[in-house]
C-alpha cells in the first residue's frame, strides 16, 4: 500500500503533475460549450460575443496548461500514470480530452471566420481530434472487457465518456464542412457520418442498461450524483451532429454522383435530431428530478459538476439549431432559457474549481489510492 500512497514531501508543482488526472479537461469542455452558445445567443447584448472570445482565448490556455501537465504525468510519472488504464471510473474520464479540443476547434471558425488559415488549422486539429477519439473509442472498452472489474450496481453515466468523442467530431464536422472547399468538405462529412455510426448506437446501448441499472439499484452514490446529467450528452451531440452534416452534405456534394444523396441529408437530420431531441428532453426533465434528490442527500462538490456543463450546453445547441432549421420560435426560445442556465452553472462550477485548484482540494489521482488490484475493483 505504501508505495502507492501520494508522495507528501514532493514539491506541489511536482506533486500536481503526478496527481493530474484527465477529469480537469472537463474544465475545457464546460467553458467550451459556455463560450460558443454566448456567441451565437439568439438575443443581441452589448459585449456578448466579446466575453465570448475572451473565455475562448482563455480556454486555449487552459487546455495547454492541461495537455502539458497530463503529457508530463506520463513522461515523469510513467508508474503512477499506468494504474489510471485500469481505473474503473478514472480511465473513462480520458475521453475528455477529445471533447475538450473539439469548442476550440470550431471556436477558430466561429471567431476568425474570414482567416483561411484558421480554417486549415481547424481542420488539421480535427483530424488530431478524430485520432484522439478513436484511441479513446477503442483502448478504454477493451481494458473494460479484459481487465477492470465492473458489474451493474456500480454502472454509471460515465461509461459514456470514451465512445462520446467520435459523435462529437462529428458534429464538429459538419460545423467546418460548412467553411471548406468542397473537396476538404466532402472527405469530412463522410467522415463525420463514420464517426457518428461508431459512437451514438453504442451510445444508445449504454443508456439503456444504464435505465436498467437505475431501475434496479436506484441513485448511484451521491459523490457520482452529477454523472446522471452525462446520459443528455450522446443525445444532444447527435442530434447536433445530424443538423451539421446535413447542412453541409449539400453544398459538398453539388455536381457529384452524391448530389441525389445529400439533399436529402437535412431533411433527414431534422427529422432524426427531432427524435433524439425528445428522447433528450426525458433524459434532462429526469435528470432535474434525480438531480433534486441527490441535493436533499448532501450533493459534495467535485470535478464531476462539470457534468451540468457539457452535457446541457450540447442539448442546447441542439436546440437553437433546430430553431434555425424549423424556423419554430419555441426551440429557440428554450435554446436561450438552457444558455441561460448554462452560464449560470457554469460561472458556480468554474468559482469552486479555481478554489479547489488553489487550495489543492480538488488535486487527487484516486488511482494512486491504492494498489492496481484494488483499483481494477474500484475500491
Amino acid at each position: 500500500m505504501s508505495s502507492w500512497k501520494p508522495l507528501s514531501h514532493l514539491p506541489a508543482p511536482v506533486e500536481l503533475v503526478r496527481q493530474f488526472t484527465p477529469n480537469w479537461f472537463t474544465v475545457n469542455m464546460g467553458t467550451g460549450i459556455t463560450f460558443l452558445l454566448l456567441a451565437q445567443f439568439p438575443a443581441h447584448i452589448d459585449g456578448l460575443h466579446r466575453l465570448a472570445h475572451g473565455l475562448f482565448l482563455a480556454d486555449a490556455v487552459i487546455f495547454v496548461l492541461f495537455s502539458a501537465l497530463f503529457a508530463a504525468r506520463w513522461v515523469f510519472f510513467t508508474r503512477h500514470a499506468l494504474p489510471l488504464l485500469n481505473h474503473p471510473v478514472q480511465s473513462m474520464f480520458l475521453g475528455a480530452l477529445p471533447m475538450a479540443l473539439i469548442p476550440l476547434v470550431n471556436g477558430l471558425v466561429l471567431f476568425y471566420p474570414a482567416d483561411p488559415l484558421a480554417a486549415q488549422a481547424a481542420v488539421q486539429l480535427w483530424w488530431l481530434d478524430v485520432g484522439l477519439s478513436l484511441l479513446t473509442g477503442w483502448l478504454v472498452p477493451w481494458y473494460q472487457f479484459t481487465t477492470q472489474d465492473h458489474s451493474l450496481d456500480r454502472m454509471t453515466g460515465v461509461w459514456l465518456l470514451p465512445v462520446v468523442p467520435a459523435e462529437v467530431a462529428a458534429s464538429s464536422a459538419g460545423f467546418l464542412a460548412q467553411h471548406l472547399p468542397a473537396a476538404q468538405a466532402q472527405t469530412l462529412v463522410v467522415a463525420g457520418y463514420a464517426l457518428w455510426g461508431m459512437s451514438v448506437p453504442i451510445a444508445l446501448g449504454i443508456l439503456a442498461v444504464l435505465y436498467l441499472r437505475l431501475a434496479l439499484h436506484k441513485l448511484p452514490p451521491k459523490e457520482l450524483g452529477v454523472s446522471t446529467w452525462l446520459s443528455l450528452g450522446p443525445i444532444g451531440t447527435g442530434a447536433f451532429a445530424l443538423l451539421t452534416l446535413g447542412a453541409a452534405a449539400p453544398q459538398a456534394f453539388a455536381a457529384t454522383v452524391m448530389a441525389p444523396v445529400a439533399a436529402v441529408a437535412a431533411p433527414l437530420g431534422v427529422i432524426g435530431a427531432l427524435v433524439l431531441w425528445g428522447l433528450g428532453l426525458w433524459w434532462l426533465v429526469t435528470a432535474v428530478a434525480l438531480t433534486a434528490i441527490q441535493v436533499r442527500r448532501g450533493l459534495p462538490f467535485n470535478l464531476g459538476w462539470w457534468g451540468f456543463t457539457f452535457p446541457l450546453g450540447v442539448y442546447a445547441a441542439a436546440t437553437l439549431t433546430l430553431g434555425v432549421r424549423t424556423g419554430m420560435p419555441f426551440f429557440t426560445a428554450f435554446a436561450a432559457m438552457l444558455i441561460v442556465a448554462l452560464s449560470g452553472a457554469w460561472l458556480v462550477v468554474a468559482v469552486r474549481s479555481a478554489h479547489g485548484l488553489w487550495h489543492g482540494h480538488l488535486v487527487h489521482a484516486p488511482c494512486l489510492s491504492c494498489k492496481p488490484a484494488l483499483a481494477a475493483k474500484g475500491e
